[in-house]
């Protein structure tokens, strides 16, 4: 028996909702109203014989992203000319990102960006807009600061927490550290001007600024290391520490946690989300860091 065929309309408004995750967008970009968006998808899992979309907000089940990837292969190809080059079909999608975000964040999840999205060759660059390190000419950006941004429009990724940690061994030859007061005056800190030590003075109630001494770093993963190789006690996102803390090369000096006042925005200039591969990136990257 042949195989039944699914409507290309079916075909190109599950594309849509996959990537837009939204019966409304979708909707508007395919000219239709939004119960068409549902009776299309109902009638492709019908065709198909399997669910496509495992929750209300879209996401899709582990055969509906193996599918997405056959639609969005065979629709790029329906789409050239005969005769074409089939380069074209690539979207570019450039990405300034922080370093310790990238390596600790992003790049364990980067694989199921590849998966889904095929079509689209992603370009990093190594950003650090807190210090005016900013990489030229980015599609997205990957901020941490405070959210204040005039120049781009810009949405929260994720917050996070600060705890103090320190190498196992550190704290053998240096600690303990009981108090705030021993871990102020007794301790070596470690700086970074991404993540201020007042942060934890002033949570416990101490009216201090930052240490006077002690090695400075402009990025948290080498903080993170430089704290794992003994040289002293380092203010951490749990999140982003969460390697060394799990490796049990640093280890938390107290239970408690504080927020951090700063927190990670994806960041882009008026216009950019009209090309649908800077909207599906920020639609991945939101749902991946769920």
């Amino acid at each position: 028996m042949t195989a039944r065929i699914p409507p290309i309309q079916c075909l190109q408004t599950f594309e849509a909702l996959a990537r837009l995750r939204s019966v409304t967008l979708a909707a508007d970009e395919l000219c239709v109203t939004p119960s068409a968006v549902s009776h299309r998808i109902r009638q492709l899992e019908d065709v198909v014989g399997t669910v496509l979309f495992g929750r209300a907000d879209f996401s899709l089940t582990t055969d509906g992203s193996e599918y997405l990837a056959h639609v969005r292969e065979g629709l790029d190809h329906l789409s050239r000319m005969p005769g074409s080059d089939p380069s074209p079909g690539k979207r570019r999608l450039k990405l300034a990102v922080t370093p310790t975000f990238s390596r600790a964040i992003l790049m364990p999840r980067l694989k199921g960006f590849f998966d889904a999205y095929p079509e689209i060759d992603l370009q990093l660059q190594v950003s650090i807009p807190l210090l005016d390190v900013v990489a030229e000419d980015a599609d997205l950006m990957i901020r941490f600061g405070t959210g204040r941004y005039a120049d781009v429009e810009h949405q929260l990724l994720m917050s996070d927490e600060v705890t103090p940690l320190a190498a196992p061994s550190y704290l053998r030859e240096a600690g303990p550290f009981d108090t705030v007061q021993d871990l102020q005056t007794q301790a070596k800190l470690l700086r970074s001007p991404l993540e201020p030590w007042r942060t934890w003075w002033v949570a416990h109630g101490l009216d201090a600024g930052e240490p006077p001494e002690g090695s400075s770093f402009n990025d948290i993963g080498l903080m993170c290391d430089a704290a794992a190789l003994g040289l002293g006690v380092a203010l951490v996102r749990l999140k982003l520490g969460a390697h060394w803390l799990e490796t049990g090369a640093l280890q938390r000096l107290s239970p408690r946690s504080v927020p951090s006042p700063h927190a990670h925005y994806l960041c882009w200039k008026t216009g950019t989300m009209d090309r649908w591969e800077c909207s599906a990136f920020a639609t991945w990257l939101q749902g991946a860091l769920r």
